[in-house]
């Protein structure tokens, strides 16, 4: 239950809004309403607005709030502002430097992979990704990362949603195939992208994990032309993105 706190109407509604973000659900106005510990005729008046506003969206029965593209959206606008500057675009520009590929740090939106930042290598063979690009959440190496670190209800209801689509030989399309790779990727803890997005490109991402510890709010990855850098090779510079992810950890507030 949410703790009581004074709050202005505005600010109510953002409040609800971080619970139902934290909850990471669709929840019922009933849930809901055990969640923040308001009372019912509040919480629902408050549901009504932010769906009418654009934030939040019914789920298919009509019973369950989800949030909705419109706040996806400012999510991403704010963390790519962030990420841009200070801290986290210096790690990345240091990894970038250190290891002499480009890396990127992503997190899931939706049922998609978000870039929120990434520096290019200086070689001018590149793969062009900018703050703000999508790619498939089941064939990228960041997105098996997140996918094998959810609860199991989770990854199943997501990927349920998904066609696995085929893009390249060796793209993993069955959920069965899916979960074995999810638990290797918990037992070595990294992931990798074997040519499964695009064909010629190979990526290894570690997690960033929450200042708890307890969940994985981003991925730090690498990507590289496997014409210049093997698998095995993005492999080894596995321990060099951890010390990566720690340092990006600590700008999670």
């Amino acid at each position: 239950m949410q703790e009581a706190t004074p709050s202005t109407p505005g600010l109510r509604l953002f409040d609800l809004l971080e619970i139902l973000a934290r909850e990471a659900r669709p929840l019922t106005l009933a849930e809901a309403v055990t969640a923040c510990g308001w009372p019912k005729p509040s919480v629902h008046r408050l549901l009504a607005q932010l769906e009418s506003g654009g934030l939040l969206a019914r789920e298919p029965d009509g019973r369950r709030y989800a949030l909705a593209p419109r706040l996806l959206r400012l999510a991403e606008a704010t963390l790519t502002g962030s990420t841009q500057q200070g801290v986290r675009h210096a790690v990345l520009r240091q990894l970038v430097a250190d290891i002499g590929e480009s890396c990127n740090l992503t997190t899931l939106s939706g049922v998609e992979v978000v870039y929120l930042d990434r520096i290019e290598s200086a070689f001018p063979l590149q793969l062009h990704l900018r703050p703000g690009t999508r790619v498939p959440v089941h064939c990228s190496a960041s997105g098996k990362l997140i996918l094998a670190h959810m609860s199991l209800s989770q990854r199943t209801s997501l990927l349920g949603s998904l066609p696995l689509e085929s893009h390249t030989a060796t793209t993993l399309t069955s959920l069965a195939a899916l979960e074995d790779e999810f638990i290797r990727i918990r037992k070595v803890g990294y992931a990798v992208d074997a040519e499964e997005f695009v064909e010629g490109l190979v990526c290894a991402a570690v997690p960033v994990f929450s200042p708890d510890g307890r969940s994985v709010r981003c991925a730090v990855a690498l990507q590289a032309p496997a014409a210049r850098m093997t698998l095995a090779q993005a492999i080894e510079n596995v321990p060099r993105l951890h010390e990566a992810a720690k340092a990006l950890a600590r700008t999670l507030v």
